[in-house]
């Protein structure tokens, strides 16, 4: 795929994420953890909102992403849009009234991005219920204080890619990020591969500073 095509979807999804999902049911339900669906990702908790590919559904109806605002999208669903305030300073970048960019493969490329990482996360920790942060829009699990997860693209690595973040810095040559150690999707290859480095990052971190 086409990475300024995926950027987009990616920068569009990330939007309706905090702005239609996580700060709705923050308001309702104190939280923003979201999960991964199959297609997208949902709320856990009132509103039940869910995205899958470039539609947002709720309630039965199904509404095109592409060209809208989380504002416009807000009304049509019956909620008061907006990111959860306060919580965090980063986020998608993305104003409430701002038309989002994407098309149905570039969702597509994005929701195929969670589901290798919830299968990942799954795979290696059997009671792991991942969840899907609206602030840098990853996929992630926190176990003895490290930090596992899948993220679509960011500021520091704009392809997907997994990640594992120790409480502390580590040295050696598996941790190759400021946070820890990171590797692209294309890079790992397969789901297997991803879950192996995972593993292999789960060692590490046990391991005594």
């Amino acid at each position: 795929m086409d990475a300024q095509r995926f950027a987009k979807a990616r920068t569009a999804l990330h939007a309706v994420a905090e702005h239609l999902l996580a700060g709705p049911q923050y308001r309702a339900a104190g939280t923003v953890r979201l999960r991964a669906y199959p297609g997208g990702f949902a709320t856990r908790f009132e509103p039940r909102l869910r995205v899958s590919g470039a539609q947002l559904l709720s309630a039965g109806r199904s509404l095109e992403l592409a060209g809208a605002s989380c504002a416009e999208l807000g009304a049509l669903v019956g909620i008061v849009p907006g990111r959860p305030e306060g919580l965090y300073g980063d986020g998608s970048g993305v104003a409430l009234d701002q038309p989002l960019e994407l098309d149905a493969a570039g969702a597509d490329a994005v929701a195929a991005c969670f589901a290798h990482g919830d299968a990942a996360l799954r795979a290696l920790f059997a009671q792991a219920d991942p969840v899907l942060w609206p602030e840098h829009f990853d996929l992630a699990v926190t176990m003895d204080e490290v930090n596992y997860g899948v993220s679509p693209g960011d500021t520091f690595l704009a392809e997907p890619y997994a990640y594992v973040g120790p409480p502390a810095p580590r040295t050696g040559a598996f941790w190759n990020a400021p946070f820890g150690a990171a590797r692209t999707l294309a890079e790992l290859g397969d789901l297997s591969a991803t879950t192996a480095f995972l593993a292999e990052g789960r060692r590490l971190a046990s391991e005594p500073l």
